[in-house]
């Protein structure tokens, strides 16, 4: 038997055609390793923030990283109140959500827990639903807060009390009286 009595292509058509397939299928993988999706921009809502404008709020945000560990900064609806800041993980994904200047939270007290991060004194507030923590620096001439979704890890109040220590002096607490 020849190679002119075999059924089917010759055996170099053969290997072209899986060489132009397997090109086919990485190029597709390459550009869709290399395509990111836009992550819609993220809803701010408004609270009581009288210092949100102050000259410390406006440093502390010209201060903050594009990345918070895997979290990336995001874009805001607008309007974006003012004195606030975001990241995301993934698009669509929740958000990491910064405010400077807001009053001193209620629950803030003389005896409230306290834990140090970075030479920063943060005060925890748990969401009921246990979804989000929001984290105020009570040490600082203006309160911020942070809020975080469940499973955020340590790394962005890590980071983002190292900006506030190089940022904002630190300053006796003022917590309210005890209930």
């Amino acid at each position: 038997m020849g190679d002119t009595d075999r059924d089917g292509p010759p055996r170099g058509v053969v290997i072209a055609a899986l060489a132009i397939a397997v090109a086919a299928v990485v190029a597709v993988l390459a550009i869709a390793a290399t395509r990111t999706s836009e992550p819609s921009p993220v809803a701010i809502a408004a609270a009581p923030a009288p210092r949100a404008d102050s000259p410390e709020c406006t440093r502390l945000l010209d201060a903050v990283p594009d990345r918070l560990g895997d979290y990336r900064r995001a874009a805001a609806v607008e309007p974006v109140p003012a004195g606030t800041a975001a990241w995301q993980a993934e698009p669509d994904g929740e958000p990491v959500i910064l405010r400077c200047g807001l009053d001193r939270p209620a629950d803030f007290v003389v005896g409230a827990p306290l834990q140090l991060v970075d030479a920063v004194q943060w005060f925890r507030v748990s969401d009921p639903s246990g979804a989000m923590t929001t984290w105020f620096a009570v040490d600082r001439p203006v309160y911020v807060a942070l809020t975080l979704p469940e499973g955020s890890g340590p790394t962005p109040i890590q980071e983002i009390s190292g900006t506030i220590a190089e940022t904002l002096p630190a300053q006796p607490l003022a917590p309210g009286p005890p209930r």
